[in-house]
Order: C-alpha cells, then structure tokens, then sequence
C-alpha cells in the first residue's frame, strides 16, 4: 500500500473500518478507482451496482483476499479500528479472523458440523480445552440461527445440508473466531426464498454484534437488510449514504439510473 499519512478525520471511534484513496489493477485493468468510504460498527452496509462494477473487488479488499490474486495490486489506505491492515506487520490470517467472510455459494469443509465450526477457533488458538470448544460450537450454531436444527447431528457431514443451512453453517464458522467485521458476498445468490428470507432475517439479528458489510445484486435486499448503501458503478464509487436516502432521493444521476431500472 502506499505510505500516506493518516488523516485525522480517518481516526473517528464510530468507524469500524476507514478507506481512502483506495484503488485496484488487476494487471493492466483498473478495477477500482479512488475508492473512499466509512463502514460504521454495528450496522449493514452494502454494496450494490451492475456486475462487475468493483463491488467485490472492494469487498475482498476488506480482508485481503486480493492478496491471493497473483496480478493484483491494491494501493491507498485501509484502516481497521485505525490499524492499517496492508501494514507489513499485519498477518493476513489474524486479519480474516477479525474480518470474516461468507461467499456466494455455500462452502462448508468436508467434515462434520460440529469440525466446520470449530476449525477457525482451533486453528487460532481460541479454546483452551473441548469444554471451551462445545461452548464455542454451540454459541456460534446459535447466532447462526441453526443450533435447534443440528445439534442431534453435529457428527454428520456438514455437506449433508440443504443449501440455506450450509449457508448459516459457513456464518457460524465464520464468527466462531469472534470477528469485528463479517463480510458477506451475496449470500443469498444460491438460495430459495424461504432460505434467503431466513438469512437476511440472520443478519438484522448479526448486526447487533458485528459490522455487517454485504454485497448483493438485489436492490431489495439491499433496502430491507441494510442502513448504509454504497453504490458502485465502472470501477467508482459513485454514491454513498443512508439507505433510505440512496433509494428515495439519490444525488447522483447515475444512481438514480441504476435504481430506476434504467442501466445495470
């Protein structure tokens, strides 16, 4: 990341996370341009706009996994609770443990129930004996909203659920580590309506306890789950305020646009 110096403004308490100046190649594409946004605690906060307009490319920004991708190269800052998370020092697996993610499609490991979820806090050290790991399994499959309906089969194979449970499955694994930020990349993409109703009904519930930032194609869901929007369009951000005010009355024609109907 390049070395600027960390404004003040970037420093207020009630952002969780702090971008600047954000910008993304991928070789010689330009996917991200001068991105700058404040992701508040405790709130949903998502990202909409046509594909491939950069809403995920930031996403992954968020938790480096950018990093996995060999030709990409991430400059400006990106400050988590006013810790720089591109600092050389920041390990990116203690990263993703603090900044946890959901993807698109449902991808529980191939183990039981009860190993999907203990896997991040074993791996981290975060359980000093079985007793503490249970508590953590349990707590976590609860937040999930999926304890009631798996905890007679935790020795099963997580693979062996429908598809919704897989998906609350994989956000049980992902804040079993107790993360501040839980990232979710179009969670409900993959799943029936029941299934994506449950989930959005999971996030309300999440953001209590984490900073929720989610990426959808849905502008509904958008609406319903979330309280900050952001909307992106060609590798901008082009608008980003409360959702109420991107959806009733947007500053920028081109938000007013997409949210019509009239380009995406």
């Amino acid at each position: 990341m390049n070395d600027m110096r960390v404004d003040q403004t970037m420093m207020t308490t009630d952002n969780k996370i702090t971008a600047r100046g954000v910008q993304v190649h991928y070789g010689t594409n330009h996917a991200l341009k001068d991105v700058d946004v404040d992701i508040r605690d405790k709130m949903v906060t998502a990202f909409i706009g046509p594909s491939g307009c950069g809403k995920s490319t930031f996403l992954r920004c968020l938790n480096r996994m950018n990093d996995t991708v060999a030709s990409a190269r991430v400059t400006g800052k990106i400050l988590l609770e006013g810790e720089d998370i591109y600092d050389p020092k920041v390990d990116p697996v203690q990263l993703r443990a603090k900044v946890g993610m959901v993807f698109q499609k449902p991808n529980p490991f191939p183990k039981s129930i009860y190993d999907n979820v203990a896997y991040g806090p074993r791996i981290h050290g975060m359980a000093g004996n079985k007793a503490e790991l249970d508590e953590i399994v349990e707590t976590s499959l609860r937040g999930a909203a999926l304890w009631n309906e798996v905890k007679d089969r935790l020795t099963e194979p997580g693979t062996g659920l429908s598809g919704g449970q897989q998906q609350r499955l994989c956000i049980a694994r992902a804040v079993a580590t107790s993360p501040e930020v839980l990232l979710m990349d179009e969670p409900c993409s993959a799943l029936d309506p029941i299934a994506t109703a449950q989930v959005e009904e999971l996030i309300d519930d999440l953001r209590s306890r984490f900073s929720v930032v989610i990426v959808t194609h849905s502008m509904q869901q958008a609406a319903r789950v979330s309280q900050k929007t952001a909307f992106f369009h060609l590798g901008n951000l082009v608008e980003f305020n409360d959702t109420d005010k991107i959806f009733t009355s947007p500053q920028d024609p081109r938000t007013e646009s997409y949210i019509s109907g009239r380009i995406g």
